[in-house]
């Protein structure tokens, strides 16, 4: 059964979503169904959100890696002692 519904948005948020629901071929009210009818219902993502969330996923998969001996400053005091005598 379908019902009528009205909010109240702001007129450029409302032009964006005309724009986004044409470039889509859907009506605005199809794509308003379409995002509340799914399980989980997610704001759409740009791909550089979901290549940071991809990253992130992986970073928090990967071992840390284990604190250095000596610190940055010693190590490279010690490679130029090395290299340059």
């Amino acid at each position: 059964m379908k019902t009528k519904l009205t909010l109240t948005v702001e007129k450029e948020i409302v032009e964006r979503a005309k724009t986004i629901a044409a470039n889509r071929g859907v009506s605005l009210s199809k794509m308003f169904e379409e995002v509340f009818s799914k399980e989980d219902p997610e704001i759409e993502q740009t791909e550089a959100q979901k290549a940071a969330i991809s990253l992130l996923k992986k970073l928090e998969s990967t071992k840390p890696v284990p604190s250095l001996k000596e610190s940055d400053k010693e190590l490279r005091r010690r490679y130029l002692l090395e290299k340059y005598g």
